[in-house]
């Protein structure tokens, strides 16, 4: 193996190969890759003549290079001309991911001066009048607005508005696709927080909801909260209400397989940001045991010197013992470790240290911060962010549901009781009859989790017997071939 990490469709690369036209030609190819440390996908005969055959050959890969170490073995095999290599993650992102399609024909006259002067006036006319018709009248009524300043993007950091796009066409995406939601990014040239604010508010009137989206903290929270403040529309930070929703619900099946309660563990929490502040609230508002808040100045506790607003709030509602000592030893009989903070900070040894039935949480990516393959040596139940290892928590899971149950009934706000629900609805979509330790989350295909998860969010701004009463159809949604249930 040339890499000993795994390889992944994010590193995927198509191979234009010409070989020579004998019977063991395209089984040196693949065996070539194999050995390589990559997964052959596909193979492909493009064109043949008597003497050589062109092939596409699609692998996985780790990383950019060991993509570079897999052509560079093909390049040394006797007999092969690699003609031409192509990333496929770049080639899904030319032109971008997301366009803008009308949803009237405009096939004639009649239909324009319907769409468009002079009958549009009158709709025009209507909502000066009567404000609240822009949600029934417009695109107000489906569309989200993924605001982020690129100072906070995925694993990446402080890379800027224009580098963050990609992520933000890729979240609008996934509001399509999950929850028939229409969302367009939103970057801003600026990482100042009052003006971050003003321009949101601004242009707030176009959309029924406001994403917040890879912003740093702590600017983040009060950015999230001065919004909150000034909008009459839900404003949802997803990096900490979509990720703590999910976190939840993962641990809630995860005890119910371990046969543990929640106000009976004690949980330790690596990374004191965005994510793991909003899972840590939630985790309080269910009623845990207790919490160790720990990030890069060490576990947060009382007494403790230069602390943001945030953490001094965390410092005096969590670490009932107070304890003041390092990541290892805090897990050390912590029923639950959740990690949202960086690669490869403890091993399976520590995860040893764990009280019996641990789960482990290691959500960090691409890396997390154990091993999984060492950890579930110890550990009774273990999850990651990575596709390619059971028990995903994905946020996926979350922000489709509730964005799209928020929209269907005119939500003002997020509140925590639409967390809760969320998070209980996507517990429950997994049923008792499929729980197990490799089983405590719901795929993100599963076509279930957008309707259960809307629906709960609907009952909490109705009120169950108004939502009986009066639901609106669900979303429906194309059920992914490989995955059904």
């Amino acid at each position: 193996m040339v890499t000993t990490r795994l390889p992944s469709a994010g590193f995927s690369i198509t191979i234009r190969i010409a070989v020579t036209a004998d019977a063991s030609s395209i089984g040196r190819l693949t065996t070539c890759v194999g050995e390589a440390g990559a997964i052959v996908t596909a193979l492909d005969v493009v064109d043949s003549d008597p003497n050589h055959v062109l092939v596409d050959l699609t692998c996985d890969t780790a990383d950019s290079g060991h993509a570079d170490q897999v052509v560079k073995q093909l390049e040394e095999q006797d007999g092969v001309d690699v003609r031409k290599v192509s990333d496929r993650t770049f080639l899904l992102h030319l032109g971008g991911k997301i366009e803008v399609s009308s949803k009237v024909a405009l096939r004639n006259r009649d239909e324009l001066s319907r769409a468009y002067t002079p009958g549009v006036a009158r709709v025009c006319m209507a909502i000066a009048e009567n404000p609240a018709d822009a949600r029934r009248l417009t695109i107000k009524r489906n569309t989200v607005a993924v605001v982020s300043d690129g100072s906070a993007v995925l694993g990446l950091g402080n890379i800027g508005p224009a580098a963050a796009m990609p992520v933000m066409e890729g979240k609008a995406a996934l509001f399509k696709r999950f929850g028939g939601v229409d969302a367009w990014p939103v970057v801003l040239d600026t990482q100042d927080t009052d003006e971050i604010v003003k321009i949101v508010k601004a242009i707030a009137p176009a959309y029924g909801g406001i994403n917040l989206e890879d912003i740093a903290a702590p600017r983040c929270f009060e950015i999230e909260a001065r919004l909150r403040e000034q909008l009459d529309i839900p404003v949802f930070h997803d990096d900490q209400h979509g990720t703590a929703i999910c976190v939840l619900a993962a641990l809630t099946n995860a005890l119910r397989v371990v046969g543990k309660r929640l106000e009976d563990v004690r949980v330790v929490v690596s990374g004191a940001g965005a994510a793991g502040t909003a899972i840590m609230k939630l985790l309080l508002r269910q009623g845990v045991g207790d919490i160790i808040a720990y990030d890069r100045k060490g576990a947060l506790h009382r007494g403790m010197a230069d602390m943001s607003e945030t953490w001094q709030w965390l410092a005096d509602h969590t670490n009932k013992s107070n304890y003041e000592g390092d990541l290892a030893g805090a897990i050390v009989g912590a029923d639950v470790f959740i990690g949202v903070s960086a690669p490869n900070l403890l091993t399976g040894d520590d995860i040893a240290k764990m009280a019996e039935k641990s789960i482990v949480f290691a959500l960090a990516n691409p890396d997390p911060e154990v091993d999984p393959r060492e950890a579930r040596k110890h550990a009774a139940v273990v999850a990651t962010g990575r596709s390619d290892q059971p028990n995903q928590i994905n946020n996926v899971l979350a922000f489709p549901g509730v964005f799209r149950g928020m929209l269907d009934v005119s939500a003002e706000e997020f509140t925590e009781e639409m967390a809760l629900a969320a998070a209980n609805a996507i517990a429950d979509v997994v049923g008792e009859d499929k729980l197990n330790p490799t089983v405590i989350i719901p795929s993100v295909f599963d076509p279930r989790v957008t309707p259960a998860v809307a629906a709960a969010i609907r009952a909490a701004v109705r009120g169950p017997a108004q939502h009986n009463a009066a639901a609106l159809p669900e979303v429906e949604l194309e059920k992914a071939p490989e995955e059904t249930f």
